[in-house]
């Protein structure tokens, strides 16, 4: 047999992806499946996209520069400005999306048998991503008890070894929709700085937080230039996901350098992607107030019902569109395919994210899944009656 690469080998496939074929089994039953599984927001892309797409009339679809179009780089350095971060335009890389940022950042600072700290539950795509550089994430415990409290100075410095380059924070975050107060973020930065770490703070949720508080961004630590580094994206923010635009932001030259030796292998991120993603932050602050407080009403009904159902324990999230919840059953892998398979009321069933693979821990959050809250409200209410009439009728079994 053909021999394959032992990094590849230890990546696996994305968990919320994986129950796919049951879903299809089950629609080809004649179900109707309520997804919570992926976070791919209904809020409409702002027109600004499509019209830039539409009214691009050059006769030759060209190479864009390897660091990114000049006009979405101004774009972005305008909107850090009016955050009040001041970035130079080599200090932002275009990317495919934040995917590529991640990916590009990792392969810039680990190496066989490195370590990344992130708190979990974690993004599952940032295993793959750190496999691929020979590292491991080490991850820093939390517990749905706590709301996935995790931003304590003991708690991650007992976790950082010889081994350690750098802390990966989610933030808000992505699966717990916890968000970092300004003083865990500064205790952050200077854990990262007192232990010569980079600190990559990945901010595609940034502008989902309800409570009213001020945007923020580790981008505000000038005085930690050389450990920060940003992740940034039109995926969420825009609700752009197709276009695969995002950007690496860091004012440590060196490792913009080293970037950029990825991105002229890649050649380039779309030309016309880039152009349509600039013309988006022209939109205005009204767009934002209105996703947010769509947002919000959604997050609020989903705490409402899941408190609701017995056994459940689940804390309020502060921003993003996830929550993590654990629920009264002994595997919610197991409990997801009898969803599909066996489980209907009125022809309808549901779908979430098993919780397991959101951890680095093996055996923790077997009974924990992951919510997208991005339906709109009716079939919201109808997705968490699905899920408490569910965990009822598997309980009986």
């Amino acid at each position: 047999p053909m021999k394959f690469s032992s990094k590849v080998q230890k990546c696996g496939l994305s968990p919320m992806r994986k129950f796919h074929p049951y879903a299809v089994a089950a629609e080809a039953k004649g179900r109707n499946i309520y997804h919570l599984n992926i976070g791919q927001p209904d809020i409409e892309t702002p027109k600004a996209f499509f019209d830039a797409v539409r009214s691009f009339d050059l006769p030759v679809l060209e190479y864009a520069p390897s660091p990114g179009v000049p006009a979405l780089i101004e774009a972005i350095r305008d909107y850090y400005a009016a955050l009040d971060m001041h970035f130079a335009a080599e200090d932002i890389l275009i990317t495919n999306g934040g995917s590529e940022a991640l990916q590009i950042a990792m392969n810039c600072i680990l190496d066989d048998g490195d370590e990344i700290l992130i708190p979990e539950p974690f993004y599952p795509n940032y295993n793959t991503m750190a496999r691929t550089c020979g590292a491991v994430i080490h991850p820093v415990s939390t517990s749905p008890e706590e709301g996935y409290f995790y931003a304590d100075r003991r708690r991650i410095e007992a976790e950082i070894t010889p081994r350690t380059r750098a802390i990966l924070v989610t933030n808000p975050g992505n699966p717990t929709g916890t968000v970092l107060t300004h003083e865990e973020m500064e205790m952050l930065v200077d854990v990262a700085r007192q232990h010569d770490l980079f600190l990559i703070g990945d901010e595609a949720y940034r502008e989902f937080v309800y409570a009213g508080e001020p945007l923020q961004s580790f981008g505000e630590f000038t005085h930690a230039a050389e450990n920060v580094i940003l992740i940034d994206t039109v995926s969420k923010r825009f609700s752009a996901c197709g276009a695969r635009v995002g950007c690496l932001i860091s004012r440590n030259r060196e490792l913009m350098a080293h970037a950029m030796k990825y991105a002229q292998c890649r050649l380039a991120v779309p030309t016309l992607d880039q152009l349509a993603s600039a013309a988006l932050y022209q939109v205005g602050p009204e767009y934002f107030a209105a996703a947010r407080e769509e947002y919000k009403r959604r997050r609020d009904t989903v705490v409402r019902k899941l408190q609701q159902i017995p056994g459940v324990v689940c804390k309020c999230p502060k921003g993003a569109f996830y929550l993590m919840a654990a629920l009264p059953v002994d595997d919610a892998d197991t409990f997801q395919q009898w969803l599909l398979e066996e489980f209907e009321d009125h022809g309808d069933t549901v779908m979430f994210a098993p919780g397991e693979p959101f951890y680095g821990t093996p055996g923790k959050g077997k009974n924990e899944i992951r919510i997208a809250y991005v339906l709109k409200q009716q079939d919201l209410e109808r997705a968490m009656d699905l899920l408490a009439l569910g965990i009822r009728a598997y309980q009986q079994r």
